[in-house]
């Protein structure tokens, strides 16, 4: 019996994906090929439905099209860097405050609850720039806490990523993990696949 993994997100999540590669270059691919090396006895279907520039009122716009209509298995969200990020590089156009944020969040978990099967794997946003103090991740604390608050409410696994970053930022600074202060480098997607791995261990290995 197949067994679906949905990763849906922003730029971070479709990072490399094509017509020809469904699949993408970063953090998706990587876990991709390690759940299928590491479970050959399974028919594991892993399905990357990142779209660049993201929000979360985006997701809500496609989500019975894109994570619905699929009645994946498990469906693996991040999200939250746009959301942010937009309220620094376009301060005209409508923001997704933390307030509305979790509102919306908390209806796309309550529509997957009502309507699929799945596990909820909620990914903690990563970092916006590099500097750990910096207005972007200050801005992003509040968006982190709403993940973990909806994750405890509706039972959803949570990819302490963000936690990840800046622990390994402490460290390595001279060793830089994106190649912006927002996407990833090589490194960078192999510590946001890492980082799922062992969040979604116990998961993997009861399925």
């Amino acid at each position: 019996m197949k067994q679906r993994i949905m990763f849906i997100g922003d730029s971070i999540t479709w990072w490399g994906m094509s017509e020809d590669d469904s699949i993408g270059t970063g953090y998706v691919r990587l876990l991709h090929d390690y759940l299928k090396i590491s479970y050959p006895d399974r028919n594991l279907e892993i399905i990357n439905k990142g779209i660049s520039g993201n929000r979360v009122i985006d997701l809500a716009e496609r989500w019975d099209r894109d994570v619905i209509s699929y009645l994946p298995d498990i469906v693996s969200i991040s999200i939250g860097i746009n959301d942010v990020w937009r309220q620094v590089d376009s301060p005209d156009i409508e923001q997704v405050l933390p307030n509305r944020f979790e509102e919306v969040l908390e209806q796309l978990l309550i529509t997957t609850k009502q309507k699929t099967n799945a596990t909820i794997v909620l990914m903690e946003p990563t970092v916006i720039s590099e500097d750990i103090q910096g207005k972007g991740n200050i801005m992003l604390k509040p968006y982190v806490d709403i993940m973990h608050q909806l994750a405890e409410k509706y039972h959803a696994v949570v990819v302490p990523t963000h936690q990840a970053f800046l622990a390994f930022l402490t460290y390595k600074k001279e060793f830089p993990l994106t190649i912006d202060g927002v996407h990833m480098n090589t490194t960078g997607n192999m510590l946001m696949a890492k980082t799922w791995i062992q969040a979604t261990n116990e998961l993997l290995g009861n399925n």
